[in-house]
């Protein structure tokens, strides 16, 4: 039933177009269905707005009565980075925060005000020693721990020489802002049309660039198990297909 739903022009076959249409609907129904989700959570006095002070309430109160957390997180600084993002989402000033604005705090990557934000924290995460950049050894420490390993497994080797080759551009052995934006929300590339090709081209058996039935069925574990299709939530609420 789901491939009858993908399969927008009704001829039998799934191509790449309509796999990636399929995958950002699905993306887009999570986004909305989380917000949908916490926004109830949140606009307590129900006035259709999210306040700061509702959401630091709702998310973080229980935190604020008591400053030291057995489990030892800094959920104060937690706040400070939320409260920061929360007012850049918050287009007009105004601290409460329309369904849409508040879909923006949640889900900043999908807003291009909001990219300088994605960014910056990203960079907060990932540079250790705080001088605003990310060099090659925190670039790594963030995908891979080497714990005592003498031997770096291939794929680190891999993104050792994808840094000095592509992400460091000027050569300076470190990434600055723009170069971390490039690395994280690069402007040419498509993930819906990423997901899409790459789930064709393992699923394809008879490479003619386009997927029947039996071929997504063969391949079921594959769909299931990417997030993009969102076809393992869309099995288990099998009521809407």
């Amino acid at each position: 039933k789901i491939v009858g739903k993908i399969d927008e022009d009704g001829d039998g076959f799934v191509t790449v177009e309509e796999l990636k249409a399929w995958i950002k609907f699905a993306q887009k129904r999570w986004i909305y269905e989380d917000v949908e989700r916490q926004w109830k959570g949140h606009d307590l006095n129900e006035d259709g707005l999210v306040s700061w002070e509702e959401y630091k309430n709702a998310t973080y109160g229980y935190i604020l009565d008591d400053p030291d957390p057995d489990d030892g997180f800094n959920y104060k600084q937690m706040m400070v980075r939320d409260e920061r993002r929360f007012k850049m989402a918050d287009k007009d000033g105004d601290l409460a925060a329309t369904k849409e604005e508040f879909t923006a705090f949640l889900h900043p990557e999908e807003y291009d005000y909001m990219k300088d934000i994605v960014v910056q924290e990203t960079m907060e995460d990932i540079d250790k020693n705080g001088d605003g950049f990310i060099d090659l050894e925190e670039y790594i420490g963030d995908m891979y721990s080497q714990d005592g390993d003498a031997d770096e497994p291939e794929w680190v080797k891999t993104e050792r020489e994808q840094f000095v080759e592509f992400r460091d551009k000027n050569r300076d052995g470190k990434m600055d802002k723009e170069e971390t934006k490039d690395w994280i929300l690069p402007s040419d590339y498509d993930h819906a049309e990423a997901e899409a090709r790459h789930l064709v081209y393992e699923s394809d058996q008879d490479k003619d660039g386009k997927l029947t039935r039996e071929e997504i069925v063969d391949k079921s574990d594959l769909f299931v198990g990417s997030q993009a299709t969102d076809f393992g939530e869309a099995l288990v609420r099998h009521d809407e297909f």
